[in-house]
C-alpha cells in the first residue's frame, strides 16, 4: 500500500479543506494559526505571513499547500519556491472557486471522491439556506475595526451573501477589501453589520456598536467567513440566522 503524502498548509482554509477530507494526519507542518482537528502531528512553522522556510523544508514535505486568500502571502510563495518544494497555490475569490479548491487538493492528494462527496454535501446545504425577501438586506463583513476594514466585490463573501438572498453594501467597490471611513459605511446603509475580525483574539460588537451607526451587529468568527473553505459553511448558516433575525424586526 503507498504510504500518504507528506503535506504541508501554510494558511487556516487549506488546513480546515483538509480536515474535511480526513487528510489532516497526513499534515507534517502547518502555519501557527491553524486550528483544524487533527494536526496535533504536525510541526508549526511559524504564522501565515511568516513562515519558517528551514523549518518547512526540515519537514520534507511532498506537496506545500498556500493560499492567495491571505493577503501578503505572495513573498511566502515565492520563498517556498526559492527552496524548491513541490507547492499548489489557491488562489480563490468566490464560493465556488473555493469549492473547486476542494476538488483540487482532492484530486492532489488522492482523495478525489472524498472531495466530491464534501462539495455536493456543502452545496445542498447551502441551497437549503437560500431565501428570499421583499427587499435584499445589506450586509457589512468588517474585517477589522481600526481602520474599519471590509469585504468588498471580489470577496467570495459577496455571492455568499447573494446565496442567502442578501447583498454586499460594498459590492460596487473593487478589490476584495478596503479600509474605509465610517462616513463610508454609514452612506452605504447596511442593515446589518458583522464583526469577523481577523486575527482577532476576541469579538468585540460592542465596538462596533459604539460609533452611533443604529445597525443590528453580530458576531460571526473569522473561521465561519474569513477562510474560503467548507467553514464557509458555518458562517453562512450563522448569517442566515441573523438574517432571518432581521425579517422579523
Amino acid at each position: 500500500m503507498t504510504p500518504p503524502l507528506r503535506l504541508a498548509s501554510l494558511v487556516s482554509s487549506n488546513s480546515d479543506i483538509l480536515a474535511a477530507l480526513g487528510a489532516t494526519s497526513w499534515v507534517v507542518a502547518a502555519d501557527s494559526h491553524s486550528d483544524a482537528a487533527g494536526l496535533e502531528g504536525a510541526r508549526r512553522v511559524g504564522m501565515d505571513l511568516d513562515i519558517d522556510i528551514p523549518a518547512l523544508v526540515a519537514t520534507k514535505p511532498d506537496l506545500v499547500l498556500a493560499s492567495l486568500s491571505v493577503p501578503g502571502l505572495e513573498k511566502v510563495v515565492e520563498g517556498v519556491q526559492r527552496a524548491g518544494l513541490p507547492m499548489l497555490v489557491l488562489d480563490p475569490v468566490s464560493v465556488q472557486d473555493a469549492m473547486q479548491d476542494v476538488l483540487r487538493i482532492g484530486e492532489a492528494i488522492g482523495l478525489s471522491q472524498r472531495a466530491t462527496e464534501v462539495v455536493r454535501d456543502w452545496q445542498t446545504k447551502m441551497n437549503a439556506l437560500r431565501a428570499e425577501y421583499p427587499r435584499p438586506p445589506r450586509v457589512m463583513v468588517e474585517w477589522w475595526p481600526r481602520p474599519i476594514i471590509a469585504a468588498t466585490k471580489e470577496s467570495w463573501v459577496t455571492d455568499l451573501l447573494a446565496d442567502l438572498g442578501a447583498v454586499n453594501a460594498f459590492a460596487e467597490h473593487e478589490g476584495r477589501s478596503m479600509p474605509m471611513l465610517l462616513d463610508t459605511v454609514r452612506e452605504a446603509q447596511p442593515d446589518l453589520i458583522v464583526c469577523s475580525w481577523c486575527g482577532a483574539k476576541k469579538l468585540r460588537p460592542e465596538l462596533i456598536e459604539a460609533r452611533g451607526l443604529d445597525v443590528p451587529v453580530v458576531a460571526i468568527h473569522e473561521s465561519g467567513l474569513g477562510r474560503p473553505g467548507p467553514r464557509l459553511l458555518e458562517g453562512a448558516e450563522q448569517l442566515s440566522a441573523a438574517l432571518r433575525g432581521l425579517a422579523l424586526r
